[in-house]
């Protein structure tokens, strides 16, 4: 939902008062977010607990939650959060971790569908990740119980219940029964 017609910067975006709402920013035009229903909420916790986990016990980097915002493009500013992103140690900056918008896109970025959601409004959400530099985008899609692996090169991999979620290159060593991510 669009909320406003003047174009809207990062910082503002940044300063806006908490109204029990969250907002992205889109090519400087403010939109409003859903709250997530129960089962998006279980979801992500089911994929964000064993990630950070994994993440935090072998010192791979941060994993952040669903109101974490990442600064994808600027003159007008893009800034987006999904559902749960991941950054490589390696590129947190010595100093610590930023207390604004992180400047550019995670590592892996995971987006879990809304009912409402469409096909062009993911493609977008995937491309817009992937062209501002994330390794992977994993789509969840709790209506088909599957989780779809994008990355920059190559085609998208559907995994099933059957299957199992890797890290690969980007999460070495993490692994995830795709019939967890989903588990009541």
């Amino acid at each position: 939902m669009t909320v406003k017609n003047r174009v809207v910067t990062a910082d503002e975006l940044f300063r806006l008062p908490d109204d029990g709402y969250r907002y992205e920013l889109v090519k400087g035009e403010l939109r409003k977010m859903t709250p997530a229903g129960f089962d998006h909420g279980a979801i992500i916790m089911n994929l964000g607990a064993p990630l950070s986990a994994h993440v935090r016990s072998n010192n791979l980097g941060v994993v952040c939650g669903a109101e974490t915002g990442f600064r994808l493009a600027s003159d007008p500013d893009t800034v987006r959060a999904p559902d749960i992103a991941f950054v490589r140690r390696d590129r947190i900056p010595a100093s610590g971790r930023p207390v604004g918008f992180w400047p550019g896109a995670p590592d892996v970025a995971v987006e879990v569908l809304s009912p409402g959601d469409t096909v062009f409004e993911v493609d977008q959400k995937v491309a817009a990740w992937l062209t501002a530099g994330a390794t992977a985008v994993w789509v969840v899609n709790p209506q088909r119980r599957t989780v779809t692996v994008h990355r920059a090169t190559g085609a998208p991999r559907t995994l099933s219940e059957q299957d199992t979620l890797d890290g690969e290159d980007i999460v070495p060593g993490f692994r995830l029964s795709v019939a967890d991510v989903f588990a009541s």
